[in-house]
């Protein structure tokens, strides 16, 4: 083969890789881009879950709390209710010793 066919058959093969070449850069710049995509889009899938989860943990806590929150009033009515009655029992007796006490002494002063 003479000299010039090989240096042009030399040529075009460096041409033919450097054309392969260059579209394995742009097929791999293209799969990353695509794979950079998918990962924002697990991401943001993943962080909206977590953002959903956490509003309905937020939420079932609000509701646990108010829950106790009432069960606690509920326990103090109670109680209140058991303390005026308690004290209801007891004012009778609390008159006539408050009476006998200022009675004692109005005679202790006369």
């Amino acid at each position: 083969m003479p000299r010039p066919e090989v240096l042009e058959r030399i040529k075009a093969a460096e041409s033919e890789a450097d054309d392969i070449v260059s579209e394995a850069e742009e097929d791999r710049d293209e799969r990353i881009e695509a794979a950079r995509r998918e990962a924002e889009e697990i991401r943001s899938e993943a962080e909206q879950a977590a953002d959903e989860y956490a509003a309905e943990r937020l939420a079932e806590a609000r509701k646990e709390i108010e829950e106790e929150r009432e069960a606690r009033l509920e326990e103090g009515r109670e109680a209140r209710k058991k303390l005026v009655a308690s004290a209801e029992e007891n004012t009778e007796e609390a008159i006539e010793y408050a009476i006998s006490q200022f009675e004692e002494a109005v005679h202790a002063q006369t």
